[in-house]
C-alpha cells in the first residue's frame, strides 16, 4: 500500500506531522510519501494569479503524487478553529486544477491533533463535513488531543487507550 502522508500545517516542526507520519508508520507493507507543505513555494491564490499563469505547478504535482497512492493520511492544524493558511491556500490552488476534483477520490484517514484537550476538533469535524465534497473517501477519523501529553517521538502515542483506538482504525482500513 502506498500512502501519501500531509501533515496539514506550513510549520517546519509540524506535531500534525509527527502524528501523520507515526500513523503511516503503524501500517504494513507501505511505501510512504511525505508532502510536508512547509516545503513548497506557492502564491496566495486567487482568481487573477490563476487567470495570468493557469494551474501552479506546486498543485499540479500535489495532485500527481497524491493520484499515485492507494490511501492519503491528513493530520490537521488547528488554527482559530479552521484550516492552517498554507494547507488551505494548497487545496484552494489543486481545487481549480481542469477536471478534478480535489482529492481525487483517494481514501482518507482524517486526523487532528493539538496542544489542547479537543486535539483539533473544530477543524476536524469541518473536515469531515467538507472533504467528501472534494471527493475524498473518509473511512475513518482520529483526534489525539493534548498532543505534548499523549505523544513522545521515540514511542509514538503513549496514552493506551488513544494507542489502541488508531491501531483499531489502522486494522480496520487494512483488512
Amino acid at each position: 500500500m502506498k500512502l501519501f502522508v500531509i501533515g496539514g500545517s506550513n510549520s517546519k516542526n509540524s506535531i500534525n506531522r509527527q502524528l501523520a507520519l507515526h500513523t503511516a508508520s503503524l501500517f504494513s507493507s507501505t511505501e510512504i510519501i511525505n508532502y510536508d507543505i512547509s516545503k513548497i513555494d506557492l502564491p496566495l491564490f486567487s482568481v487573477d494569479l490563476e487567470a495570468e499563469i493557469g494551474s501552479h505547478p506546486v498543485s499540479n504535482d500535489f495532485a500527481q503524487q497524491m493520484d499515485a497512492c492507494d490511501l492519503i493520511i491528513i493530520s490537521l492544524a488547528e488554527n482559530n478553529s479552521s484550516f492552517n493558511v498554507g494547507l488551505k491556500n494548497l487545496l484552494d490552488w489543486t481545487s481549480r486544477i481542469k477536471d478534478r476534483k480535489t482529492f481525487g477520490g483517494k481514501d482518507m484517514l482524517l486526523m487532528a491533533t493539538s496542544p489542547g484537550a479537543r486535539g483539533g476538533a473544530s477543524v476536524l469535524e469541518s473536515a469531515q463535513a467538507l472533504f467528501p465534497r472534494f471527493e475524498a473517501n473518509v473511512l475513518a477519523s482520529f483526534s489525539l488531543p493534548s498532543f505534548y501529553d499523549n505523544f513522545e517521538v521515540e514511542k509514538g502515542i503513549t496514552n493506551v487507550e488513544l494507542k489502541h483506538q488508531l491501531q483499531a482504525i489502522i486494522s480496520k482500513i487494512e483488512a
